[in-house]
């Protein structure tokens, strides 16, 4: 039965692509022989990527050098997006930084680049994408990435929580503006997940009482998010918009 789970024939720009779930979404999508935009600061880092996604089966792939954080680079990026190939169709908006410290000594310019990347990219990249899709009556999904911290708190994180909390929010505020123009927006809200910038964390004692406090005892991988990434982007969740998925091992329903 053809679920709808399709990423062949579309065009897929994720951001954040240089390293951890940014790179593993980027080899998903080739996986699925989408056309592959990646977008990061760190260029080289994107062009060893990007080898090896053609060799996965990326039907093409372009790379950005990509600030999220700036109107212009933004712009420009979408403009050669434009120039090399066929329209884009799903915009999967990752790039992030995790921002930890005590609030009471967190510098202020240090809350104010997490909320430029986690927050601000997030809004710039999804009112350009739209944009573009509305002047050319052409419909598009676009998938934040958020985190259960957008939904609970811990401690020495709080700027960190205060971005995601605030991209679930305007995920649901952009998917109430958008529907009529046919562009889905919805997130995705991972839980503790092991990856390259949190991989020493979890074989600490702390990071080991984090894991005992997920319903199911363990971490997730970024393999376990794909089901909820494939949903969101392709036509099987066509009449899901403003949505916000937890992927987290129950973590969310824990008992306080």
């Amino acid at each position: 039965m053809d679920l709808g789970i399709k990423l062949k024939g579309r065009r897929v720009l994720i951001t954040g692509a240089s390293s951890g779930l940014g790179a593993h979404f980027a080899r998903l999508a080739a996986r699925c022989g989408a056309a592959v935009v990646i977008g990061a600061r760190r260029v080289a880092r994107l062009e060893a990527l990007a080898a090896e996604l053609l060799a996965l089966g990326a039907a093409d792939v372009t790379v950005l050098e990509f600030d999220v954080t700036s109107p212009e680079s933004v712009a420009n990026g979408f403009d050669t997006i434009a120039a090399t190939g066929g329209p884009l169709d799903v915009v999967v908006n990752n790039a992030g930084m995790s921002g930890e410290g005590l609030a009471i000594d967190l510098p202020i310019e240090r809350f104010d680049e997490v909320m430029a990347i986690n927050l601000r990219g997030v809004w710039l990249v999804a009112t350009e994408a739209a944009r573009r899709w509305r002047d050319t009556e052409r419909g598009g999904a676009i998938v934040n990435i958020a985190s259960i911290q957008g939904e609970r708190v811990a401690t020495g994180i709080a700027a960190y929580s205060t971005s995601k909390a605030a991209v679930v929010h305007m995920t649901r505020g952009l998917a109430l503006e958008w529907a009529r123009y046919g562009i889905r927006v919805n997130a995705i809200e991972p839980g503790y997940v092991r990856t390259e910038m949190t991989d020493t964390l979890w074989e600490t004692d702390h990071g080991k009482a984090m894991i005992k406090r997920i319903p199911m005892r363990r971490l997730g991988t970024p393999e376990e998010l794909d089901g909820a990434l494939l949903l969101l982007a392709t036509d099987a969740g066509s009449w899901i918009t403003g949505a916000a998925l937890a992927v987290d091992g129950g973590h969310l329903v824990s008992s306080l």
